[in-house]
């Protein structure tokens, strides 16, 4: 689309970055290294990217997936990327130059407050690699009700996790959850695609 090389974060700065923040926050990151190209390629599958206009992400770490969206969004989209890590904003501002892109530090559960910051009622997808298990659950139950309340009809939430508990609360909170597993990642990822229930 419009990405010059630079915005594209490739190994090396990145994942050292990302391996000194798991040791200082491991319960915020869930994994000690980046998703795998694997990981990624069966995580987006599922995007309309012709349909999609606006996409937002939880926890993008070191942007290995905010990348690879960049390079598939329609030109006139807007990828909306929610950190709570003060590190990783800064990484992801100074490595992005992509006018679609809008980086914020925050937390998943003021996504509401946040789309309306920038114009927008309700997002087309949601994907996040937030570690739910290591959320206390009423702030989980928070994210999952806000996040099925902001997503477009047709719209998904697209969620990667390296166990299945948090499976249970996404069959409650949303009306369809299909299941898919990636083995070729450090750690092996479950995959979730959940839309809400068709009145």
């Amino acid at each position: 689309m419009n990405n010059k090389p630079a915005d594209l974060p490739r190994a090396g700065g990145n994942v050292l970055l990302f391996v000194r923040n798991f040791f200082r926050h491991p319960r915020m990151l869930g994994s000690i290294v980046p998703s795998s190209r694997f990981l990624i390629k069966q995580l987006l599958e599922p995007i309309n990217f012709g349909r999609a206009r606006v996409i937002v992400e939880y926890g993008p770490g070191v942007g290995v997936i905010t990348a690879e969206l960049l390079r598939r969004m329609r030109p006139d989209g807007v990828l909306i990327a929610i950190e709570m890590n003060p590190d990783f904003v800064s990484y992801l501002r100074s490595v992005f130059s992509d006018k679609r892109l809008q980086v914020i530090e925050g937390s998943a559960e003021s996504v509401d407050e946040i789309l309306r910051r920038f114009g927008y009622q309700r997002a087309d997808y949601i994907i996040s690699g937030i570690p739910f298990s290591t959320i206390p659950a009423p702030l989980r139950e928070r994210i999952l009700k806000k996040t099925h309340d902001m997503l477009e009809p047709g719209g998904a939430f697209l969620v990667y996790q390296f166990s299945t508990r948090v499976l249970r609360d996404l069959k409650r909170t949303f009306g369809y959850v299909a299941r898919r597993f990636e083995p070729l990642n450090v750690l092996p990822a479950h995959l979730f695609i959940c839309q809400p229930a068709i009145a």
